[in-house]
């Protein structure tokens, strides 16, 4: 239909249609009626009649809905978007307590983690010896030029107490696993069995210790407040 065919009414109707969508719960149900034979008439050429009978919101196409509503659905969809990229998610622990847990004095679990460096350099020490029971012992004894000392040497699964040890193991599918006893790991919760490798020799390291005020350069003693 070219622009000299479209009249008046049509025009009319196209107009009506548009304020009706945009009014909040008007939309209203047209029955058209055009004339089966071509007519010069302008009553003849398009009839409406609009009937007041309400559409339920299921039956209101989408170009009917009210205004608002579109603006609700963009609204929702823009927030679930930013919810879903904003999201966080848990970490995974780096390493899980497999022998004796153990609670400190405010009731949290006394914790630490293995690093990637750690429990690759374990697993090759373990593969090497031919030894999968092999663990790396972690302790702290007054010492050193800071007052505290690390520690650290490898043992057997074998040598480890269920009383007085908690065994922690890697969540990497290592088998890496670090023993402390009691006292020790009340100096290092929180803190990072890490391995380093340096001018100086590689070596396990404690890393991030919350309970250490101050270290040497070595990182082999610390200083703890009292």
């Amino acid at each position: 239909m070219t622009s000299t065919q479209i009249g008046p009414p049509f025009l009319q109707l196209m107009r009506q249609e548009f304020r009706n969508a945009l009014r909040p719960n008007a939309c209203m149900r047209f029955r058209r009626s055009y004339s089966s034979a071509p007519s010069t008439s302008r009553d003849s050429r398009t009839r409406v009649e609009a009937t007041s009978t309400p559409i339920i919101r299921s039956q209101v196409p989408r170009t009917c809905l009210p205004v608002s509503a579109h603006r609700c659905s963009y609204r929702q969809l823009h927030q679930d978007s930013l919810s879903r990229h904003f999201a966080t998610t848990v970490p995974k622990p780096a390493a899980v307590v497999i022998v004796n847990p153990r609670i400190d004095e405010d009731g949290n679990e006394m914790l630490i983690d293995i690093t990637e460096r750690a429990a690759t350099r374990l697993r090759e020490i373990m593969t090497k010896d031919s030894n999968p029971s092999l663990a790396l012992r972690v302790m702290v004894e007054s010492g050193g030029c800071h007052g505290f000392q690390y520690l650290m040497s490898l043992t057997n699964m074998s040598a480890v107490s269920p009383q007085d040890d908690t065994v922690f193991e890697a969540t990497n599918g290592s088998g890496a696993k670090v023993v402390m006893d009691e006292p020790s790991l009340e100096l290092l919760k929180g803190s990072k069995v890490d391995f380093t490798m340096e001018l100086i020799g590689s070596q396990f390291k404690i890393v991030g210790n919350p309970a250490a005020t101050s270290s040497c350069g070595c990182g082999t003693s610390f200083d703890i407040k009292l």
